[in-house]
């Protein structure tokens, strides 16, 4: 995608979300992965958790996170799956006042030429909850790899045209 030189860079806030029943500080490479993707384009990442496998957990740091002024865009990785367990999905249904439905088809598209079928296993989504932009990515490395480095690198930066999310951004709570 082209990027406007023309336009400055603008850095977004970012809350980093990993979603495990067993993922720690110390084993969680995809928050790690992303976190470093995030501040080598230039963003700033304000937060990162990793929770459990559990709905009204998820749903409450969700809406924490979105009615901060402080954070601009939300990250989730893990929990996206079709087990019992795997909630991230449905707590951001429950989060969303507007869904991006083309987010998890792009996603799953871009999967498919890597991982083959094996793609309909991600329920990848992304929502708009109370003005912040909320990204539910797969909790695999190459998911968070592709998700970032083919989808969000780009439309998280306002230089890239025709257009971004970053632009839209200060519209987002219209009424």
């Amino acid at each position: 995608m082209p990027l406007d030189h023309s336009r400055t860079f603008v850095p977004v806030n970012i809350a980093l979300l990993t979603v495990s029943d067993t993922r720690t500080k110390e084993n969680d490479k995809s928050g790690d992965l992303l976190q470093e993707r995030i501040k080598k384009a230039g963003h700033t990442l304000k937060a990162r958790l990793i929770m459990k496998d559990d709905l009204a957990a998820i749903v409450s740091q969700l809406q924490q996170w979105a009615a901060s002024s402080n954070i601009d865009v939300i990250l989730t990785t893990g929990g996206t799956g079709v087990t019992g367990r795997d909630a991230t999905p449905e707590a951001l249904e429950v989060v969303k006042d507007k869904e991006i439905q083309g987010f998890g088809e792009l996603f799953r598209m871009l999967s498919f030429a890597k991982i083959g079928t094996s793609t309909i296993q991600s329920r990848a989504c992304a929502v708009v909850s109370n003005g912040t932009y909320i990204f539910a990515l797969p909790g695999s490395k190459g998911a968070v790899c592709d998700g970032w480095d083919d989808i969000l690198v780009h439309q998280l930066d306002i230089r890239t045209r025709p257009c971004n999310f970053v632009e839209l951004m200060p519209r987002l709570k219209e009424k």
